[in-house]
C-alpha cells in the first residue's frame, strides 16, 4: 500500500502543478484533431480518479462518461480543483486499504497510477509544444 500511495501521490502531485501552471487561456488547446485538449485531459483523469476512489469503497461506478461533463467542469479554477479533490479522494481510500493489498487491489492502484503517468507524459508534450516548461523540468534554481 505505502509503495502505491507515494506513487500515486507524485504523478497526482506532478498532474495538479501542471494543471494550476498552465495558461487559462490554452486549456482548450489540442495539437491536433481527434485528441483531447488539454482540459479534456485533465477532466478525463479527475473523472478516472474518482471511478477509482468509489471501487475502492466497494462501489460500481459507471465508467461511460470517461470524463467530468464540460459543462460543469468548464474552467481552469473548477478543474484543477476537481483534479486536487480527486488525487485527495483516492489517496484517502488507499490509505484504508490493507498494507499489503491483494491481487485485485494491487492492479486497480498499479493501473491507475500508470494511467495518470501516461497523461502526466502527454501533457509534457502539450506544454512543450507551447514553447512552456513543465513544471517538474523546471528545476529548483
Amino acid at each position: 500500500r505505502d509503495v502505491f500511495l507515494s506513487g500515486w501521490t507524485e504523478v497526482g502531485e506532478k498532474l495538479v502543478k501542471m494543471a494550476e501552471a498552465f495558461p487559462e487561456d490554452k486549456y482548450d488547446y489540442k495539437p491536433t484533431e481527434g485528441v483531447r485538449s488539454f482540459g479534456d485531459v485533465l477532466r478525463h483523469v479527475a473523472f478516472w480518479n474518482g471511478w477509482v476512489a468509489k471501487t475502492a469503497r466497494g462501489e460500481k461506478p459507471d465508467g461511460k462518461p470517461n470524463e467530468l461533463p464540460k459543462a460543469e467542469f468548464s474552467t481552469k479554477e473548477k478543474i484543477v480543483a476537481a483534479l486536487k479533490n480527486s488525487v485527495a479522494e483516492a489517496a484517502t481510500e488507499l490509505k484504508k486499504q490493507s498494507p499489503s493489498p491483494g491481487a485485485r487491489e494491487a492492479g486497480l492502484w498499479g493501473s491507475f497510477i500508470s494511467h495518470s503517468s501516461e497523461h502526466y507524459g502527454q501533457l509534457v508534450v502539450y506544454y512543450r509544444l507551447n514553447g512552456l516548461v513543465p513544471p517538474a523540468s523546471r528545476g529548483t534554481n
